[in-house]
């Protein structure tokens, strides 16, 4: 959430690159905070309002605040995106295990992370992305949870990837590999990243 924060203040700042870059590290902390948590078994109400508000906080509210508030079409693109995110938080409980209902939240911030870096912030791009990812977030389609650090090892070398490039790699880079890694969990996300095709790898 602290990274979520910081982004909204780059936001506001005007710096959408380092707003962006800090999405992008919150995707991948989030990740890791998933993994000690259930290692850990820390399973409580409390915990479980307090991930909900800071995935709100990062993955909707900073990752809306990308699209920029200048406009009328990027304000009201923005606000129907954080109304999405809310609502997908309160109300898309999945009943089959180890899924979810609808996209996650941080894949598509992260797409629209990856984007704004890419394209140095066009908000028409940006809007029409975040359009997109409106529409996987409230579909009833189901995705596979995201385990990555607890699953098959190609799955930890595309994570530990994702480390290397945010660390070492040029900016354009890093956009393109989290931009390609988002985009396949979101289109083939059975196929790929299911239980059932780590079963047949």
């Amino acid at each position: 959430m602290v990274l979520g924060l910081f982004s909204i203040f780059c936001s506001f700042s005007r710096k959408s690159h380092c707003a962006s870059w800090m999405l992008l590290m919150s995707f991948l902390l989030d990740m890791v905070i998933g993994a000690m948590t259930r290692h850990l078994n820390i399973c409580c109400k409390t915990r479980a309002e307090l991930n909900d508000f800071a995935v709100f906080i990062t993955f909707g509210l900073a990752s809306a605040l990308l699209l920029g508030v200048d406009g009328p079409l990027n304000g009201f693109v923005a606000i129907i995106y954080v109304l999405t995110t809310s609502f997908r938080l309160c109300f898309y409980s999945s009943g089959v295990p180890f899924s979810y209902k609808g996209l996650p939240c941080p894949y598509a911030s992260c797409v629209l992370a990856s984007i704004s870096l890419l394209t140095k912030g066009n908000t028409f791009i940006l809007c029409c992305m975040a359009s997109l990812m409106i529409l996987f977030m409230i579909d009833q389609s189901y995705y596979p949870r995201d385990d990555v650090l607890e699953s098959e090892n190609w799955k930890k070398a595309v994570y530990v990837g994702g480390v290397v490039m945010l660390l070492f790699s040029p900016f354009s880079l890093t956009a393109v590999y989290c931009l390609m890694w988002s985009l396949s969990y979101i289109f083939f996300p059975d196929a790929l990243w299911g239980r059932a095709a780590c079963l047949r790898l």
